[in-house]
Parts: C-alpha cells; sequence; structure tokens
C-alpha cells in the first residue's frame, strides 16, 4: 500500500460499489458487509465535508420483472447531491452515462469502495483506466466472497491500476 494521498476534492469522485441490503449482508472476507459499509460512510462524510463528488453505483437484475428485496442502496448512504448510477452489468460504465457524468463534474481522480472487490469494484475500475481516469483503491472499504479473491485483485491486480491505501489515508488537498 501507498502512503497518504493528497487529492484535488474538485477532481476527485468516491465510487461506492454495490453497498445494498441484499450484498453488504452476504458472507464476505476478508471483513464483513457492515464494516465495508461503515468505512464507505464514513469515506462518504468526508467528501462531502470538502465538496467532492460522491457516486453511488447498485446493480438491478436486468431478466426480472421485480428486484429482490435489499436491491435499493442501504438506508442512509444516498444524499442530496449525491449522484446514484443503477447498472445491469458487473461494471458500472457499461450503458449507465457514469462516464457522462463525471466528466460533468470535471472528474480526473476515482476513489473505489464497494462489494465485491474482485467483481463490481475490479469492473468498474479496468473500465474506468481504459477511459483514463486516476484510480485509488480503498482497501478495508472493500470486501469479496473469500478473502483469496480479495487479496488477488488488492495485492496483484489494483497496484497495476492505481494506488492502493487504507481509509485513514485519504485527504484533500485542503486538508
Amino acid at each position: 500500500m501507498t502512503a497518504p494521498l493528497a487529492l484535488d476534492p474538485a477532481r476527485t469522485a468516491l465510487v461506492l460499489v454495490d453497498l445494498m441490503d441484499r450484498i453488504v449482508g452476504l458472507p464476505l472476507e476478508p471483513r464483513k458487509g457492515t464494516e465495508v459499509l461503515a468505512a464507505a460512510e464514513e469515506l462518504a462524510t468526508q467528501f462531502r465535508s470538502v465538496g467532492a463528488l460522491v457516486v453511488l453505483i447498485r446493480v438491478e437484475r436486468p431478466t426480472v420483472a421485480e428486484q429482490p428485496p435489499g436491491s435499493g442502496l442501504a438506508a442512509g448512504l444516498l444524499r442530496l447531491g449525491d449522484v446514484e448510477i443503477v447498472k445491469r452489468t458487473i461494471g458500472g460504465f457499461q450503458g449507465t452515462g457514469l462516464d457522462d457524468r463525471l466528466r460533468e463534474h470535471g472528474i480526473t481522480t476515482l476513489v473505489f469502495g464497494g462489494i465485491a472487490t474482485n467483481l463490481g469494484v475490479e469492473s468498474t475500475a479496468r473500465a474506468a483506466g481504459d477511459l483514463d481516469y486516476d484510480l485509488v483503491f480503498v482497501e478495508d472499504a472493500m470486501a469479496a466472497f473469500t478473502a483469496a479473491e480479495h487479496e488477488a485483485s488488492v495485492r496483484l491486480d489494483f497496484p497495476r491500476l492505481g494506488s492502493v491505501v487504507r481509509t485513514a489515508d485519504v485527504h484533500f488537498t485542503s486538508d
């Protein structure tokens, strides 16, 4: 993991993936979904306090008439001024308008958290990298279905795509 970062709040967005009750409640590793949610809420509060954009991505199943219970964002997570994106694929960019929304705000750096590390988070991050965003991954704001899957993303893949940090390492140039 890298040293603390100084991020520009005007050009940075927090991107939180699939923090929905039905996903947060699954058996996850290396931490519980409730721990991921708590770290994500802490990050979102920090981002909002400096006027940085918060993007919340949730998945909907494309082939069902009604979404399963717990398919909305975790209670209290979405706040006025946040951007909510509904995806129907593993990643958050395909067919969602996310890139346009980020560009409208002048965003160049994305800070990631969410569930599952190696699926929704990594898929969204890979697309973001292809679109030339700078990427930051907050390791303690993520979990996967197994510790091995989480560790593979965090130790092998994410360092090749951007910086890996912990919640305590996220700071803004105005801090």
